[in-house]
């Protein structure tokens, strides 16, 4: 096997570009050096899945038939699969672990690979160290694999849904969703969340109008992403009066975008107070909240003002759900758009969000803006913002150890704070903040800022501008 350089997984697995990256023998090699990572483990099997990608299912199929040559039980989900029923599978099935072909959100060029461990989690750092050292060895070795003709490996299927289902009507109010006769429309990206979140919709009486319900590898030629742009559609048919709530989920069902009655996309870092805000206040939920550095400070008001600790963790659900599993978590979540709750998995699941926005809409009988303003009275505004600053690439190392050293000022405003848990974050007064994180694949530094006023929140992008001029 040709050896096309090194495999590296970052926060959510190991991705590429399809036939230039991500080939069926880098693949291959991938799942040997999960396997490797695995043989010790007392259960053999593994659950494979994929979601509506470009040969997502050839691709699982040739990661099955190394698992099989290694001893070990895949179990392939019948169809594209959500990642948070994935996880779910590994964890009812008391698994060794799993195996996702996912590139989740990203554009449909991209293919991924993400490794979870037995507990449905995303795999630690120290187990994808294990694995990348893996694969490493064994491209020194000239590892080789005589493999099936793609897609022909026969391997025992799962259908993962009922479970998952039967799961989801434990944490979600479906009747109070039922009593509140509501419609609303769906966005389901041409992705795997279809016959998911829609079908729960309807099955507790709700009228659902459904967007790109059909899967697609091309996602309709945009990223299979929830954002504003991605749920357009849906929110035109929330202006138009037929709908008074829109909920959307990307490629893989893992991350959540919702649009309320007047039109308007919330963010996720929004969601994610309204969360916590519904399980602690509504259902009287115990236990702490979690969220990463770049994450809004508005979860730590909501959690003060609740009477709720609060812990802050790296960027990667890996670290959030470590904690879900450690200590009782009410709801754990990150500005990216993915967030789950307790007694759930430690993985993200745009699905249940969206069913929770809707329970919140249900029994509050307010919009979600409503509520919003309602909070806002209580614990102030914040206005947040993320911004790509591109930079020259020759100068990424000089602004990052200047940054590292702290500073005094941003914009005028003193430094109260220097964090460097993941990236550099400085606390500035009145509860706002700014924090830096560089790309590990791009010549570009991500800056999330967060204020207390619209004036203040440009004060600091341009200044943050400026910074890393």
């Amino acid at each position: 096997m040709p050896n096309a350089g090194p495999i590296q997984f970052g926060t959510s697995g190991w991705r590429g570009l399809i036939a230039r990256d991500f080939t069926f023998d880098r693949v291959r090699i991938a799942t040997q050096g999960i396997a490797d990572y695995l043989k010790p483990s007392k259960s053999s099997t593994v659950i494979i899945g994929h979601d509506a990608r470009f040969l997502g299912r050839d691709f699982a199929l040739a990661a099955a038939e190394v698992l099989t040559a290694n001893g070990l039980t895949p179990l392939l989900c019948d169809r594209d699969t959500p990642t948070p029923v994935i996880s779910h599978a590994i964890r009812t099935r008391k698994a060794a672990g799993g195996i996702n072909l996912t590139a989740s959100h990203n554009p449909a060029e991209w293919q991924g690979l993400k490794f979870s461990l037995t507990n449905g989690a995303p795999a630690t750092m120290e187990a994808t160290h294990a694995v990348e050292n893996n694969i490493t060895r064994r491209q020194k070795e000239n590892w080789t694999f005589d493999a099936a003709v793609i897609g022909t490996f026969k391997c025992k299927e799962i259908d993962p849904r009922p479970a998952y289902f039967r799961r989801l009507r434990q944490l979600v109010d479906f009747d109070a969703i039922k009593e509140a006769k509501m419609k609303i429309a769906v966005e389901l990206m041409y992705g795997a969340g279809r016959g998911y979140l829609d079908i729960l919709l309807e099955e507790a009486g709700v009228k659902v109008t459904r967007f790109h319900p059909h899967p697609n590898p091309l996602f309709g030629g945009q990223p299979p992403e929830p954002s504003a742009e991605g749920m357009a559609d849906a929110a035109a048919c929330v202006k138009s009066g037929k709908a008074q709530l829109a909920l959307g989920l990307d490629g893989d069902a893992d991350r959540f975008g919702i649009v309320d009655r007047d039109g308007t996309w919330l963010t996720p870092n929004q969601i994610l107070a309204l969360t916590l805000y519904h399980l602690k206040k509504n259902r009287r939920w115990t236990g702490a909240a979690v969220r990463t550095v770049p994450t809004s400070h508005m979860i730590d008001a909501i959690a003060a003002h609740l009477g709720v600790p609060l812990h802050e963790t790296p960027v990667g659900f890996k670290y959030i759900g470590a904690l879900m599993e450690s200590e009782p978590i009410i709801v754990g979540g990150e500005e990216s758009g993915g967030l789950s709750v307790k007694g759930h998995v430690p993985e993200k699941d745009g699905i249940l969000a969206c069913l929770l926005m809707a329970e919140l809409v249900a029994v509050e009988k307010k919009s979600l803006g409503q509520i919003l303003k309602l909070l806002e009275k209580q614990i102030g505004k914040f206005y947040t913002d993320r911004i790509n600053i591109q930079i020259n690439p020759e100068k990424k190392a000089a602004l990052l150890k200047r940054l590292a050293k702290g500073l005094d000022k941003i914009g005028g405003s003193e430094v109260e704070k220097f964090i460097t848990t993941d990236g550099y974050k400085f606390l500035l007064p009145n509860n706002e903040w700014v924090a830096f994180r560089a790309s590990g694949t791009e010549p570009v530094i991500r800056c999330y800022l967060e204020t207390k006023t619209a004036t203040q929140m440009k004060r600091l992008q341009a200044a943050c501008r400026k910074l890393l001029v």
